[in-house]
């Protein structure tokens, strides 16, 4: 009851809402972009990187939330993390279905051809196959099912799928890797917070802030 009360509360309601709604401005843009006729010449590949850019930045996202709660003793934000790791799922499968159906038109000898001879694509294909079973045992009812130690250690998949999705961006682009290199860095930075080292550092830092005198 005691949890239900906490989610309740208007304050985290309008944080979710938010985050629901911001997550979905991308979507809205490309869709807007496509309306208008914005994408540029080759439209379809357009669609492709703007739906893997921001499943990996959403990776990366869900990824950040746990070492933010340790960082400033919000506990609530692990709240945020099912949604924004949902969010990357959905950007994943529309950057793998516009791939699929769109570039390849659904060709069997084509896609199979790709998989095998270009590395990129097994790769962050081996990305979406670690997302999928994280995607679906996201639920409460799955989680009470395979039980929460084995739950936790299959969830660690995101770790390897997040890097997964960082190589395939990196092997992607091949000449400029700015962007990539970017979210490398931000991969080790959130994989070395969670070093056991790191994580005792981390959790102590909300006790040791000053708390605020009491008013009057």
């Amino acid at each position: 009851m005691a949890r239900a009360a906490a989610l309740l509360r208007p304050g985290f309601a309008w944080v979710k809402a938010g985050i629901f709604l911001a997550a979905l401005i991308p979507f809205g843009a490309i869709v807007a972009a496509a309306v208008s006729g914005e994408l540029g010449a080759n439209p379809v590949e357009a669609l492709i990187h703007h739906f893997g850019e921001w499943a990996l930045r959403l990776m990366l996202v869900t990824l950040a939330v746990t070492p933010l709660r340790r960082l400033t003793g919000w506990n609530q934000a692990v709240r945020l993390r099912r949604m924004l790791g949902l969010f990357a799922f959905f950007y994943a499968v529309l950057h793998l279905a516009t791939y699929v159906v769109l570039d390849r038109s659904l060709l069997v000898e084509e896609l199979l051809e790709d998989l095998t001879e270009r590395p990129y694509i097994m790769v962050g294909f081996a990305a979406f196959v670690m997302l999928v079973p994280l995607a679906a045992t996201s639920t409460n009812a799955m989680i009470r099912r395979i039980g929460g130690r084995r739950w936790r250690l299959l969830h660690r998949l995101a770790y390897a799928a997040a890097a997964a999705g960082v190589v395939h961006f990196w092997w992607l682009v091949k000449a400029d890797v700015r962007e990539p290199f970017i979210h490398a860095a931000i991969l080790a930075v959130l994989l070395i917070l969670r070093l056991p080292p790191v994580v005792p550092f981390l959790r102590s830092l909300p006790a040791r802030r000053p708390r605020r005198p009491a008013a009057g």
